[in-house]
């Protein structure tokens, strides 16, 4: 599978890799998807702190400890479960991150994460010293790059600005364009990748096409289409485009096509999702022809908050 630098690191992830919060707590169950994983030639591993109380973080560190040079580990921080682990808190303090990245380097039974990334973010978060905690564990070797997992443009602003972040996780998708505004342009400027995530837009841009669409998509649509709109667009993509090949693998390849994306993270709960993905990465690209059509096909979608 072919990989790609992660903004001015060194580190090259692989085009697709494995969103691991789908993976549950059957360790032999997940074990054995990373394994397939791992034979498609995935090397980017992508967890947090939050999914599955941390244990999400253990059975990635057990499965992937006889490889651990070969791989890019990415999780993430920001998020506290209560005490009573029915919800959790937002606390993006500098003391929280260093503690949280300790505990992670222990559940992943790691040295080092490759790339430690804010769960989050808002405007009115101490930015400085969030960055000065990704800094501090930086020069002190227990992580190797930063980023953050934001989809909010004035959050993103903040960070291309004041930080040194590589990467920044955000949803995009061909039903959910709305980075191309002005996120994605930013980034690609400044030498910062895109790792995405929401690329089939919950199901909706798979082969099922609406069949498997939640009684929520339903009643109120995704984003500004409604359920009326979805069908229409998926009608025509189907039509013109899904004739030789699946709808998740154009949609896949649609965020390959952004230069300034370096990663699609899927996430698999089987061996056959995985392989599935690694065929759609490893397939032709999408022609500017076809770039086009998508696009004139589907909104160009713009944020109403976080400006």
């Amino acid at each position: 599978m072919k990989k790609r630098q992660l903004g001015s690191s060194d580190l090259y992830v692989s085009e697709i890799g494995l969103g691991c919060m789908s993976l549950g707590t059957a360790a032999v169950k997940a074990e054995a998807v990373i394994g397939t994983a791992l034979e498609e030639g995935i090397n980017y591993f992508d967890t947090a702190d939050l999914y599955d109380f941390g244990e999400n973080e253990t059975i990635i560190g057990q499965a992937l400890k006889g490889v651990r040079e070969k791989v890019i580990i990415a999780t993430k921080a920001g998020n506290r479960w209560t005490e009573a682990k029915d919800s959790w808190t937002w606390d993006p303090s500098k003391a929280h991150i260093k503690e949280a990245a300790k505990q992670s380097l222990k559940r992943l039974n790691t040295d080092y994460i490759d790339l430690y990334q804010l769960h989050g973010g808002t405007i009115n978060d101490n930015i400085d010293e969030t960055i000065e905690a990704f800094e501090d564990l930086k020069s002190e070797g227990y992580i190797r790059y930063y980023g953050i997992s934001s989809i909010r443009p004035n959050v993103i602003k903040e960070y291309v600005t004041k930080s040194h972040i590589d990467s920044v996780m955000m949803q995009y998708s061909i039903l959910d364009r709305r980075p191309e505004e002005a996120a994605l342009p930013l980034l690609n400027e400044n030498g910062i990748s895109v790792v995405t995530r929401g690329t089939v837009a919950k199901g909706l841009l798979s082969d099922h096409l609406l069949g498997k669409a939640s009684e929520s998509v339903k009643k109120n649509g995704y984003l500004d289409y409604s359920y009326k709109e979805l069908q229409e667009v998926m009608s025509i993509l189907k039509e013109k485009l899904a004739t030789s090949r699946g709808l998740a693998e154009i949609a896949i390849q649609y965020n390959l096509a952004h230069p300034a994306t370096a990663s699609v993270v899927a996430g698999a709960s089987s061996v056959e999702q995985i392989k599935e993905n690694a065929r759609a990465s490893r397939s032709n690209p999408l022609t500017a022809e076809e770039i086009n059509l998508i696009k004139s096909i589907t909104k160009a979608n713009k944020y109403d908050q976080h400006r």
